[in-house]
């Protein structure tokens, strides 16, 4: 079966994990070991549901990841592979042993591994899980789960239940071994549109039922091997399709180049099929004799899986980001995942609320997967860590519209923010100074004011090491275009919570001081909530204390005749 597959594979080190390449974790050996013990006890309840009760709690993709990093942490502590958990073996022996396939990595390695070799075939990956069929003249006698590749469970009257394998082989006379893929058939499936749908253990779940049941009917078998059959990939497909397997025939393609595996396993990831599949294997056409086969990888046939539709990645830390008007944002760091040919390093959680509803922690185990333009996304926590320390978070009510217009104790990030919306094209578009520049220039002690940099000269610039003589010339210069911009560009540059058509029709500051809730209505065109929202800010002494500085330094529209006070009609 697929995961007494993926742990042969684990056991003996071909699957290699993108949390192996992140390193080991920085824990105590204390703390590892109770990770490592809390994660095996979880994995054993998993696999007890999988194997005996025939039903799994998490999805495939995620047991995968949990099992590799469980794997990973052993070598951390130089546990010996042998002590892997041994999987169910089953009582009945194969014929012929099921082997495993190596997973290539990346179109360089599928490149490598097909050079040199010829009579290549292509096919589907079927995802479900494996057996084997033994037919003594031409009838179906025994029918054996995959266990650990050389000894399974008997099947035999759950598969002569299933319509779709014949119990007996039309014309056949002589005794033969077929292994292949029991899967759940579907209509019109778009692998890289709907996912895995979680197949292979709705399979595992109908096979594991004490009786036979209806729920057989909804499964089909995909051969992909005959051991000791006919010499040729052709005569094998052949004469599969005569006695009544035809589906190898008609998704068995011949290949000699890269752009055909390629191209293939596009189609299939993107076409419509009847089996949900999770890769392409790329197969030679001759096949050593059955007697050869051993419960290992073998060298004839590789895999070469589709992008994931979702990862396991380990949360290293967990950080918050306090934007300009106040808002904190989650951000958790992982070891490093690749998905989609990228890797990532870190994902989204959201607001504060909704992280502490997460209880995410270093050390908890996430899966995340991509939206649309590969941005990852959180889908669930699917491992909470045994030992959990959960970080001091900035506390929300110390933050809002009216915080931090100065450097402060627990004010720098919201007071960066401030400054880069000011600087940008949105504010007063100083053109030259991103969120780097105006760290350089809090760090030399230059700005601790929002409106500090009025008064910078190129002397002081020039102090800041990061900016030489002739940077800081041209910020100069752009400092002092800012100044000349008009007025309507400069309460939304200061953060004050309205648009560039809601400023429209007022001149100067006496005029937008004077504007009351009710003017705000139906001038703008906004409701009272919003309208209150505006006169606090515009009231409060944080605010008017900027506004005293723009007077100062005479900004358009801050120092204006009586005459021009009056508000609008």
């Amino acid at each position: 079966m697929w995961r007494g597959i993926y742990r042969a594979l684990v056991a003996v080190g071909l699957l290699c994990s993108s949390a192996w390449a992140g390193g080991c974790p920085e824990w105590s050996p204390e703390r590892l070991r109770l990770e490592m013990t809390a994660l095996d006890t979880q994995l054993a309840r998993w696999d007890e549901a999988y194997y005996r009760l025939g039903n799994s709690p998490i999805d495939d993709e995620v047991y995968d990841g949990l099992l590799q990093q469980l794997q990973d942490w052993r070598r951390c502590v130089g546990v010996r592979e042998d002590t892997v958990r041994a999987l169910p073996a089953g009582k009945v022996p194969h014929p012929v042993a099921q082997t495993g396939l190596r997973k290539l990595p990346n179109r360089g390695a599928v490149e490598q591994w097909m050079q040199g070799r010829s009579d290549l075939w292509v096919q589907p990956k079927v995802d479900g899980v494996a057996v084997t069929l033994v037919y003594r003249q031409g009838v179906l006698v025994n029918a054996i789960s995959r266990g650990d590749g050389q000894k399974g469970e008997n099947w035999l009257e759950k598969v002569k239940a299933i319509p779709a394998i014949p119990n007996v082989l039309p014309g056949a006379t002589a005794n033969l071994v077929l292994q292949g893929e029991l899967f759940l058939m579907v209509n019109d499936h778009h692998q890289q549109a709907q996912g895995g749908i979680n197949a292979r253990s709705k399979v595992a779940g109908i096979l594991m039922r004490n009786a036979p049941t209806a729920q057989l009917e909804r499964l089909g078998l995909f051969i992909w091997a005959w051991p000791d059959g006919p010499p040729t990939m052709d005569e094998r497909l052949q004469q599969l399709a005569q006695m009544g397997f035809v589906l190898p025939q008609q998704y068995s393609k011949p290949i000699t180049t890269l752009a055909e595996v390629e191209h293939w396993r596009a189609a299939w990831y993107s076409g419509a099929l009847p089996f949900v599949t999770d890769g392409v294997v790329i197969h030679q056409g001759r096949e050593p004799q059955g007697r050869y086969w051993q419960a290992k990888p073998n060298d004839w046939a590789v895999a070469w899986k589709y992008p994931p539709a979702q990862q396991v990645a380990r949360v290293t830390d967990v950080e918050f980001a306090i934007g300009r008007t106040g808002k904190i944002a989650v951000v958790l760091r992982l070891v490093p995942v690749r998905m989609d040919d990228k890797w990532i390093r870190r994902v989204n959680v959201g607001s504060l609320a909704l992280w502490q509803k997460w209880d995410i922690v270093p050390g908890d185990h996430i899966a995340i997967g991509l939206m649309g333009h590969g941005i990852p996304h959180l889908k669930q926590v699917v491992w909470w860590a045994a030992a959990r320390a959960t970080p001091i978070a900035p506390k929300q009510d110390d933050y809002h519209a009216l915080s931090c217009f100065t450097l402060q104790p627990g004010c720098r990030q919201q007071f960066l923010a401030r400054l880069v919306w000011l600087s940008s094209r949105d504010g007063l578009n100083i053109t030259g100074l991103n969120k780097a520049g105006w760290q350089a220039l809090i760090d030399q002690g230059l700005v601790n004011n929002l409106l500090d940099w009025l008064q910078l000269t190129p002397e002081r610039l020039n102090e800041v090491p990061s900016l030489g003589a002739r940077r800081a010339q041209a910020l100069y210069r752009q400092f002092r275009l800012a100044q000349q911009q008009p007025f309507e560009r400069w309460p939304i540059a200061l953060g004050v919570p309205i648009s560039p058509l809601q400023l429209a029709t007022l001149k100067n500051w006496p005029q937008l001081q004077r504007m009351t809730s009710a003017q705000w209505q139906e001038l703008a065109g906004i409701g009272a909530q919003k309208a209150r929202k505006v006169q606090e800010f515009l009231q409060h002494p944080a605010f008017l204390t900027l506004v005293t500085t723009l007077q100062q330094h005479d900004i358009s529209g801050f120092a204006v005749a009586p005459e021009q006070d009056a508000p609008p009609d």
